[in-house]
Formats: C-alpha cells, structure tokens, sequence
C-alpha cells in the first residue's frame, strides 16, 4: 500500500492540471467566442478575454465580481445550523469577468449596479457620507453623486508629489484612475446613451454618402435637417473617439497595428454605407443581441465575426485565441497549488513515510515546474521578448531557476530539503508575481529603456538568474538555521551537506550576478552613453556582487565555518531583496520605472525577519535541540 502512495498523490496533482484545462462553464450567455475577440488596449492586441480579467482587477483587485442578494431567504439546510452558531452564509450570486465586460459595454444600467470599486480609506468613506468601517466594495450609481468632489480632491492631489502623498491621497488617485477606466470602457463601442447603435452608424453613412454626393457641381444641397443630424452624430463619434478605453475596429488584411482604430474614428472615416467595417456591424449586433436576452444571436455573430477575424488576420486570432485559454488555465496560480503541495509532502516526509512522501513531493515538484515553464514560455511567446519584461516576470523567472537548481540538488542528495526548498521559494515567488499583477497587465508595453531584445536576453535573465541563486543558497541557510534550532534532523552529514548546497549555490550566483552586472553596464554604455553611473539600481547589482565575494573569501580564509556560512547567505537574501526590489522604491534614477508603494512595508518586513534569523543563528550549539544531549 505504502508503495501506492506517489502515485496517488500524482493522480491528484494531474486532476488539478484537468481541472484547469476545463473551459468555465456557460452561463445563460456563452462568451467563449466574446472572449478571443481581439482589441487594441495600451499599444498591444489582446483578447476581450484579458481586457475584462485585467480592468477587474485594477478596479475591484479580484477578477470576479460578487452580487450579494438583497432579500435573502431564510437559512436552510447547512446554512440553518451555521446561522445558529453566528455563522452566516452568504446569499448572492458570482459575476465573472467576462459577464461583467459585456454588461459594461451592451448593457452599462446593469453594471453601474455592481458593486465594483473598492473604498477601504476611512477618510475616504467619511467624505463619501458612508461609516467608516462597513463599506468596502459600492456601485458607480451609489458614486455617481460624488463624482465632482472625487474629481476636485484629485486636483488637488496633482499638487502633491506621489511619494508625500497621504493615505487618503492615494485613495482618492486610485478611485479617481477606476471611475475613468471604467467609464472609458462604458464608452469603447459607442458613446454611452446610444438608444440603437446599428440603425444609427447605417444612418449616418447614408447621410455622409448624400453629403458627398450634394457636393457634386449641379447637385442638390443636403437638407439642413440631415446636415445638422450629421453635425450631432460626427460629434459623438468625436469624443467617443477621443475617450474610448478600447480601439475595436479591426483593420483590413494586411495591415498594422498603427492602423486599429476606436469605433468612432473608424465611422469618421466612413464614406458610405457599403464602407462599414465588419468589426462595426459585429459590436452592433453584438450589443442588440445582448440587451435583448438573445443568447442564441449573441453566440452565433460573436462566432461568425470571430471566424471573419480568423480569415483576415489569423496571426492575431492565433494569439488571442491561445491567450484567452492561458487565462482561462491560470498555470502560475496552478504551480502555486502544486508547489505548496510539494512543500508539505516534503515535510510530511521528515515525520513519517519518508521514502515514499519524498518521492511523492519529487513527482509533483517536477509537475508544477513543468506547469511553470510552460506559463513562461508561453508568456515569452504571447509577448514575442525574453522571459523578464517587468517586475511580474522577473519574480517568474526568480522563482524557476530557484525550483531548476533546487531540482538538481535534490537529485544528487536526496535528502528532502532542496526539495522542500524547491516548493517553498515557488510557492512564494508566484504569490510575488500574483500581487504585482494586481495592478493591471502583465504584458503591458515596454518602458523605452528595456525596449532592446539583446539585452532583455542577455542582462536582464542573467542577472534574475543571479537572484534566483542568492534567495535559494539563503533560503537553504534558513532550513539549516530552523532544523539546528528546532529538531533533531540537523545531523553532522546533513550539515555538511546543507553547507555544500550554500556554498555551491553562492558560487552559481557570484558567476551570473558578476555577469549580469557588467552586461548591464555595456547595454548602459549602448542605451545612456555611460558604462556606470552610480544609478541606485547598479549599486544594488554591486552589492549582491560585493556580498557574494565577501562570503567566498571569508569562507577560503577560515574566518566562517558552517554557521558563519548560514548567516552571510541569509543576509544575502536581505541585500538580494534591497536590489531587485528596494532601489525601485526609492524612485529616483533611471531604473525607477517599477516604483511600488504598498511594497515597501513587506520588504522592511522581510529584511527584520531575516536578521531575525541571523541572530537565531547565533544562539550556542549547546541550545541546538541537534546538537543538545538527548
């Protein structure tokens, strides 16, 4: 039975991997061919799909919306017993991105009443009229009546610095930047208030062809009354031009991606109605479709206008199409699932069962790498750059090669604490990527100054490489330090071995932080004019290097043995945090494109811990529960 066992636990992993392969299931509308419908949105072609999980999530911080149902019904059942011990159960139903997107653009009454935007700021809530303490998520009806104050307090927050900003400042920019994207969204197929956007834009054509025509010599002139309607019309394609979030108008074949357009712009290029783009006439029956309830017509001109898109362009709807499914798949937050599991099988298996659980923990650890390497190369080629284009990647790319050189360890010792580690610095690394994400997406365009593939290829991976090794050789160190202190599995051969990992992992990262290092003073030489600049962030990238040699030559000098080793490699991961993270922060030079505000109190969290544990570190072997006399 015992033998069993790993196979089991890989049955369930694998079911993990099904289930995140199944597609979701349709609701009383089927927005599977919606999703894949490319747009243009911040210089990039994108699914539907990516536009209503992305704008979600800067707006409410989840990608999911939930309706609390306003006259619940009675408790029954498990909820009865619950409610009994002041338990309550939520009553309401779960809107899902794409549900949410497709009301806010066919169907904006419907939106304006979900409760999406996210007010937490006391201060805020107070100058809304609302209690400070029970109101977190309202409507853009229960806002609407504050719009102008929201509007006035943000201009005069344009005053202040972002860094000096307070916490109610903040609130307010936040809120204020949700409102706009969520009415530019409201305004991406037509100006908002359009009765019958179809019969409309038909109407307008017609009366753009008889205008042309009236200027023919001989012609009659248009009427006043067509001449003014035209005039109102031309109008509202102007702002709703200049306002819409999304440019939905798919060009011809052939053509780049200069060439999208807004809804509105595309109609001012109109001549006539023989002139009307499939993309106009698909949004319109699209939005006809689905404030009439017609789930049937809904699916089929989504479907006929997705295979038009196909035809014209299957380099877009290749992309698109194999982006909505990496959505729908969400393979870090599935590598998250299965290297949490890893973790736990792995020390499951120091208790009991430990050849069987390490084998168990081994197989899952390689599933959830694999699940790994395919969201980053998928991702490389959804984006068509190297791994790292941002601080969301580089924390992808820090947490894989950290689960790569933990794999090998594992293989050579088998001890069951690479592989631990291996889960551990996963695990965390894709909760990383998880919260930098939570700003909008991921895949966004460049910043000009990482705008170079070399580069990208060279520098940017190999000095994240180097990252990759510094948090692994201190997170090893850490084990040593918790297993010394606290157990008795610290024995003399697991020691040495553990100072074998630390220091062959510290030698792996010296070599790629040095190289990384000085490939990105030839790319500062080629982009800047300069080799170094004292910029914050090369200083950090001299750090980690001048920390790296520091613990090489104290450890060939004989001033540190095996604790000293420990130590030096868990402030390792304070100066490796500082430098991928805290030079950002600091929001001066020119790399200080990924400044994060909320950040900065997790890093000074993470660097006390870590000094923390050095003292720990420091406590007499006699007081080691593996080193004390039983």
């Amino acid at each position: 039975m015992k033998r069993l066992i790993p196979y089991l636990v890989l049955i369930m992993a694998l079911a993990v991997i099904g289930k995140a392969l199944r597609p979701p299931k349709a609701g009383d509308f089927d927005l599977s061919s919606f999703n894949r419908l490319p747009v243009l949105e911040g210089g990039r072609v994108k699914p539907l799909d990516t536009v209503a999980r992305t704008s979600l999530l800067i707006i409410r911080g989840k990608q999911q919306v939930w309706i609390p149902e306003e006259n619940p019904p009675p408790p029954s059942g498990i909820a009865k017993v619950l409610d009994v011990f002041g338990f309550k159960m939520p009553s309401g139903r779960m809107v899902t991105a794409d549900r949410w997107l497709a009301d806010v653009l066919f169907k904006p009454e419907a939106a304006d009443t979900y409760p999406v935007f996210a007010v937490t700021n006391p201060e805020l809530l107070g100058m809304l009229g609302w209690p400070q303490a029970d109101k977190r998520y309202c409507t853009y009806n229960e806002l609407r009546p504050h719009l102008a104050k929201i509007e006035e307090e943000r201009q005069l927050t344009n005053e202040v610095d972002s860094k000096e900003r307070t916490a109610f400042q903040s609130a307010i920019v936040n809120l204020f930047n949700s409102l706009i994207l969520y009415q530019q969204l409201k305004n991406s197929v037509h100006e908002e208030g359009t009765a019958d956007f179809g019969k409309e834009i038909h109407e307008y054509a017609q009366i753009v062809a008889a205008a042309a025509a009236a200027k023919q010599p001989g012609a009659t002139p248009l009427p006043n009354d067509q001449m003014n309607r035209l005039k109102t019309i031309v109008a509202r394609y102007e702002r709703q031009a200049g306002f819409a979030r999304l440019s939905m108008a798919v060009p011809p074949a052939g053509s780049k991606i200069d060439d999208w357009a807004t809804t509105g712009s595309a109609l001012m290029r109109v001549p006539g109605p023989e002139a009307i783009t499939a993309s106009l006439d698909a949004y319109a029956d699209l939005g006809d479709a689905f404030r009439a309830g017609d789930a049937a017509k809904f699916l089929k001109v989504s479907r006929e206008y997705a295979g038009w898109v196909a035809v014209e362009h299957p380099e877009w709807n290749v992309r698109t199409g194999f982006e909505m499914r990496f959505n729908q798949m969400q393979p870090f937050y599935v590598g998250m699932e299965l290297y949490i599991g890893a973790f736990l099988l792995a020390i499951g298996s120091w208790l009991f069962l430990p050849k069987e659980l390490r084998r168990a923990a081994f197989m899952v650890l390689v599933i959830a790498f694999a699940v790994h390497t395919f969201g980053l190369i998928s991702r490389m080629w959804l984006q068509g750059r190297p791994p790292v284009t941002n601080l969301y990647s580089s924390a992808i790319l820090v947490g894989w090669g950290a689960v790569f050189i933990a794999m090998f360890l594992e293989w050579f010792f088998r001890y069951g604490v690479a592989l631990a580690t291996a889960g551990l610095v996963g695990f965390v690394t894709l909760i990383i990527a998880h919260h930098l994400g939570t700003s909008g997406d991921t895949m966004e365009m460049m910043q000009a100054v990482l705008d170079h593939n070399i580069w990208l290829a060279t520098h940017v991976v190999v000095i994240t490489l180097g990252y990759s090794a510094m948090f692994l050789a201190g997170v090893l160190a850490v084990a040593y330090v918790i297993l010394g202190l606290f157990t008795r599995m610290l024995t003399k051969e697991v020691a040495k071995i553990l100072t074998g990992m630390v220091y062959g992992v510290v030698c792996f990262g010296t070599l790629f932080s040095f190289v990384g290092t000085v490939l990105g003073g030839i790319w500062g030489d080629q982009s800047w004019g300069r080799f170094w600049g004292w910029d914050p962030k090369e200083n950090g990238a001299l750090l980690i290097v001048i920390w790296c040699a520091i613990i090489l030559h104290a450890r060939w000098g004989g001033f540190i043995r095996q604790r000293g080793l420990m130590a030096m490699a868990i402030f390792g991961n304070a100066i490796t945090a500082f430098s991928w993270f805290g030079v950002n922060m600091l929001g001066v030079g020119l790399h200080s494109y990924g400044f994060m505000e909320k950040a900065f109190p997790w890093l000074i969290g993470f660097v006390i811990s870590q000094v923390v544990l050095i003292l720990l570190a420091q406590i007499p072997l006699e007081k080691w529960r593996s080193f004390a006399k039983a």
